[in-house]
This record gives structure tokens, sequence and C-alpha cells, in this order.
């Protein structure tokens, strides 16, 4: 498990990697990531100003409390609030940055699937499905924010629980839909993706968890967005490999 867990680590390592051989393609990259990441962290901003008055104002029923546990009551809420906010704001971030940035991804792991040999024919994901695979990532990402909110109110751990939880949620949410291009260009099905995904399931959370982990990091996002792009392509060949060897096996 714990090798598995590494081994995804490792290949967002080789993603990083491609800089020294297509500095060209994953520059380009970095564009849509900058744009996504301006919008999401106004938004943020946004709500951190906000913050404590909405807090306020859902609390109404703590005005007649002492004042220490009034503070402790809504400074906790604003922490669990900000970050159920963040996890979405990091799920926000993939789906809107690869909806903005589909050429620019596309060529970056075509370039990834050319220098591996045996590049797929197909066409890849397409505009609309990745509009459609964006709002269905939202759409998790929601429930992915809610959980956490929901951890950090467990006593005495809550804030650890949810910091752990929302990495380790983001963290999968995101090594799933990075995978998606490489698996449309082969016209993997559902099914057989949920089989090849659960195979391998230690390794993507691996992945995903390393790429969360780098978006934590004040303009990691941007800076690691191609690199993720890369990474996940070489991931989905990978774990493809390890899913025939093990049907060749049965």
């Amino acid at each position: 498990m714990l090798r598995e867990f590494a081994a995804g680590f490792a290949l967002l390592g080789r993603g990083f990697g491609f800089w020294r051989r297509r500095p060209d393609a994953m520059a380009l990259g970095l564009i849509p990531a900058a744009v996504a990441f301006v919008v999401l962290a106004a938004g943020l901003t946004a709500l951190g100003l906000a913050l404590p008055g909405l807090v306020d104002w859902a609390t109404p029923f703590a005005n007649g409390w002492q004042e220490g546990w009034r503070a402790l009551l809504r400074i906790s809420l604003g922490v669990v609030a900000l970050g159920a906010a963040a996890v979405l704001a990091a799920v926000s971030f993939t789906a809107l940055t690869l909806v903005i940035g589909d050429p620019f991804y596309e060529r970056i792991w075509r370039h990834v699937e050319a220098e591996l040999g045996s590049p797929p024919t197909g066409d890849g994901t397409g505009f609309w499905r990745t509009v459609a695979d964006a709002a269905a990532l939202l759409g998790l990402g929601v429930l992915a924010a809610a959980a956490t909110a929901v951890a950090g109110f467990v006593p005495l751990l809550g804030t650890a629980l949810a910091a752990v939880l929302g990495v380790v949620l983001t963290g999968r949410l995101l090594a799933r839909e990075l995978l998606g291009r490489a698996f449309d260009a082969r016209a993997v099905d559902p099914a057989r993706r949920r089989e090849l995904l659960a195979a391998s399931r230690w390794r993507v959370l691996g992945f995903g968890v390393a790429t969360q982990l780098c978006f934590l990091v004040p303009l990691g996002a941007v800076a690691t967005m191609p690199a993720a792009v890369a990474g996940a392509t070489m991931l989905a060949r990978d774990v493809l490999e390890r899913g025939e060897r093990q049907r060749a096996r049965q």
C-alpha cells in the first residue's frame, strides 16, 4: 500500500520532469492555470473578508453567551467554513482550468504520449465533454466540501481530521479527473475505468494527494497544473498496463 502510494507521488515528480523536455508546451499550460487562480483567489479573499459578518449573522443564538464561548464558537465555525471553501476551490480550480486550457493541456498530454510511444489514435475528451466533466466535478466537490465541514465539528480532532479528509477527498477527485483525457483517447468505457482505478487505487490516490499538497503552496496550483497533466498521462498508461497484465494472468 505505502509503496503504491509513494509511486503515485513519484509520477507527479516525473510530470515536473517533463519541463526539461518540452518547456514550450508546459509554459503554455501556465496561462489557463493563472487565469483560474486569479478568479478563485479573488473569490476566496472576498469570502475571507465577509466571513466574520456571515458567521455573526448565522449565530444570533450565541449573542447572549459569555464572550469567550461566543468567540470560540464563531472562530471554529469560521475555520470550518474557510476549510470547506478551500476544498471546493481546489476542485473548482481544476475544473475551471481544464475548461479554459483544454487546447493547451491536450498539447501537453499528446507530447507525453508521443514520447512514451504507441500514442492513442482517439481525439481525447473534447471541449463540451470537458465542460460536462467539469460540472460533474464541481458537484462532487460540493459533497467533498460538505464532508470536510462536518468532520471539522468532531470534538478535539476536528481541525486535523478535516484537513486530512479534505486533502484525501480532493486528491482523489483531482486524480480521476486528470486521468480522463488519456482514458477517453483510448475509448475506455466507464465500467473498465472503475476496474482499472480500483486495481491501482493507492497509486492513483498518491498521485492525487501529491497534486493537492502542491496546490496548497502559494502559487503552487499554477506551477503544478501542467506537471499534473503530464504526470496523469503517465499514470493512465501505467494503470492500463497493469490492468492488461492482470487480465493476462487470469
